[in-house]
């Protein structure tokens, strides 16, 4: 049963291997590109879960250290069992594609498993464990109205470059990550410097045109060596039940419907869902059907909210179609936090905080591509009660490690270069309420927070939140979207950006096909609401303070020369813990002799900085110093005129008259003026006690 399949793309061979790993799945494949290979797995269960209304499926992409011929460096010496930041995310952009094409109501358990077998370090795993997935999927035999592909766009002195490099990414003002079916995109996830909507739209469709011939091999695989297809027709509602539920929710549904506040629209559906099945209880003795029933209600609210909208052209709370809900913005309110805001838009509410803070403060990254460290850090917290439910809380979930990432890749974009602000940045968002985009109220109050703290941001960012809704020919694209908008609408599309160009983006489409110009309409329309948004948030603030919060750390940074780093940390690192702990601040030096002092005091820090020069001060052709005398020599004496740095005084130098021995001048200790006379190409320094003695005569 083995086959292999070779296609080109971007330059590189992409392979895509079945029947040579992990026979016993449902469907396995290898995916190769470049030094990389992916295994990906694809399992259903036997048996049906019974009394489940949701698609069991659980996706799981996990890299192997190996891959890259190194040891885990955790205490156990092996992959711990919580996913990576990097394994969350891309068994996220794994999911979101394929979720949608399992035929409604399948409830067979399915697991889907990406391993990195190898990894180049060059051609980053995710895209192809996103094709094997797929793959993996079509040649089984669970149901799967697949195929997807999936690319990465990057952007290069002005040109789009499918599938960039690590190396290429460097130089990249954009990055996509695309997933579409034969018809249209189905999952958007990137970031870009500012780009205008435009590009954004092209790169987009260049990719869906690109992705064709990985969607044709997989059907070739299917038709060659694929499994026939399990049996399954999606249940459909009993139409005597369906029809009942209707007539008893009667006007109900329209009073829900019309109901603007979030809290009050949900108490209202939950009193009719349960006179409604009050009312089926006494109609039918022993009735079990509460779950069908419920279903049946639910799908009403969405056919009836959907009509309303498209049809009567009237959505929830009476906005119009391209209306921002109502915009407050606070900032400052913590006193201890460096920076805060707390921003609230309609239902919506996040209360931001920006901490800055040292070197040390830098979060180790242990991933394939080796040890980094991360300067700016996004933290994103969906706690239970800002939508008033009580339920474990058992750290960050996937969404919410993915909702921060989109807020943090769209902050990134503003922040000023590290050279500039060497700080350490965390960004705190803990929501506060929610109906409708936490993540973009993440990205308008994170972005206040900066600017509170005084973070020289290079512009503001907002975020906002788009909808579609179709039906036949009829398009109605929502800005702005609540929580119900979201789950009956066809697409959800996240775009965040500055006054210049977007910055992030995030899309996903639950329908057949969404045509450009569709998508250009939808950006635009981002765009001005985005813009909306921005003015109402320089209302309270313009742009970033210009000092520091008094409170606020303080980071100087000297340059010293190479040489002189050993002085500056001393033997077994003495002077420089001695500084450490003097003056109650931090020194970070690296190799070059850039030199950075972290300090909650700025008064401290400077009198660091000016200790640190002293010690790593060089000695000047033409300046006098007062130096210390090390040692007395026949032909002259030794003297200290700077830390660790010492000159020749000879015994013609030491008087304007001849001198016979030097200890009738000058003894071992003793403090003496010294002019350096010249440094030779050693470094040796030549020192005069006779021109500084003329120098005094002659004043």
């Amino acid at each position: 049963m083995y086959k292999k399949i070779e296609i080109e793309l971007a330059g590189r061979t992409l392979s895509i291997e079945m029947g040579k790993m992990a026979k016993q799945a449902n469907g396995s494949v290898v995916v190769s590109y470049g030094g990389t290979m992916v295994l990906v797995t694809a399992v259903t269960s036997r048996k049906p879960r019974d009394q489940v209304d949701f698609l069991p499926l659980t996706v799981e992409y996990q890299e192997r250290f190996y891959a890259v011929g190194q040891i885990p460096g955790s205490f156990f010496r092996r992959e711990i069992g919580r996913p990576s930041e990097k394994e969350t995310l891309t068994s996220r952009l794994i999911d979101r594609p394929i979720r949608p094409l399992f035929p409604e109501g399948y409830n067979r358990e399915i697991q889907v498993i990406a391993t990195v077998l190898s990894a180049d370090q060059e051609n980053d795993p995710d895209i192809l464990a996103m094709i094997g997935a797929s793959t993996a999927l079509t040649i089984s035999d669970i149901p799967f109205n697949g195929p997807i592909a999936g690319l990465r766009v990057g952007m290069i002195d002005g040109e789009y470059v499918i599938n960039p490099t690590s190396s290429e990414l460097k130089k990249s003002s954009m990055e996509l990550v695309v997933a579409g079916t034969g018809k249209a995109l189905v999952m958007v996830e990137g970031g870009a410097d500012s780009v205008g909507e435009e590009e954004i739209l092209s790169g987009l469709f260049l990719a869906h045109e690109t992705m064709q011939p990985l969607l044709d091999i997989q059907k070739e695989l299917q038709k060659e060596r694929g499994r026939q297809k399990i049996t399954f027709i999606s249940p459909e509602a009993d139409a005597v039940l369906r029809e009942k539920v209707i007539q008893l929710a009667g006007s109900g549904m329209e009073e829900v419907i019309a109901t603007a506040d979030k809290m009050e629209r949900s108490a209202v559906y939950h009193d009719l869902e349960d006179r409604v099945l009050q009312k089926l209880e006494g109609e039918e003795a022993g009735f079990d059907r509460h779950k069908e029933a419920s279903a049946i209600l639910h799908d009403l609210k969405k056919e009836m909210m959907r009509k309303q909208i498209v049809e009567k052209k009237e959505r929830i709370g009476g906005r119009a179609f391209d209306e921002i809900r109502q915009i407050d913005t606070e900032i400052s309110l913590l006193p201890k936090a460096h920076g805060s805001a707390l921003f609230t838009r309609g239902e919506t509410q996040a209360l931001v905080t920006a901490t800055l803070g040292s070197g040390d403060d830098e979060q180790l990254m242990e991933t394939l591509e080796g040890i980094s460290f991360r300067q700016f850090m996004l933290h994103y917290n969906f706690p239970p009660f800002c939508v008033g439910e009580a339920r474990f809380m058992r750290g960050p979930s996937r969404r919410d490690i993915g909702h921060g990432a989109l807020a943090g890749r769209a902050i990134k974009a503003i922040l000023p270069d590290p050279e500039d602000f060497p700080y350490t940045v965390r960004v705190v968002s803990d929501v506060m309420e929610s109906n409708g985009s936490s993540s973009m109220a993440t990205v308008c109050g994170g972005s206040l927070a900066l600017m509170d703290a005084g973070v020289p941001v290079k512009q503001p960012v907002s975020g906002v939140a788009m909808g579609l809704i179709k039906e036949g020919d009829e398009v109605v694209i929502l800005s702005d979207i609540l929580g119900d908008e979201d789950h009956l609408g066809d697409m959800d599309f996240k775009v965040c950006g500055t006054r210049d160009g977007i910055t992030a983006v995030q899309m996903d489409i639950k329908i057949e096909g969404v045509s450009r110009e569709i998508m250009s309409q939808a950006l635009e329309q981002a765009r001005r609401g985005r813009l909306h948004i921005l003015e109402k948030m320089a209302e309270t603030m313009q742009a970033h303070r210009q000092e520091l919060p008094a409170h606020a750390p303080r980071i100087f940074t000297i340059t010293i020369n190479p040489e002189k780093i050993k002085d500056v940390i001393g033997p077994g690192g003495k002077v420089i813990k001695g500084l450490s702990s003097e003056f109650n601040v931090k020194i970070d030096i690296d190799d070059s002799g850039r030199i950075k002092i972290f300090a909650s005091d700025g008064e401290a820090a400077q009198d660091v900085v000016k200790k640190i020069e002293e010690i790593a001060a060089e000695a000047e052709v033409g300046k006098v110093y007062t130096g210390i005398v090390q040692k007395i020599v026949d032909f002259g004496a030794f003297v200290e005129i700077l830390p660790g740095t010492d000159g020749l005084v000879h015994i013609s130098e030491l008087e304007d008259r001849r001198v016979n021995k030097v200890t009738d001048v000058l003894s071992e200790g003793d403090e003496v003026k010294v002019k350096v006379l010249a440094i030779d190409e050693r470094g040796k320094i030549k020192l005069s006690r006779k021109a500084v003695l003329k120098e005094q005569e002659e004043k």
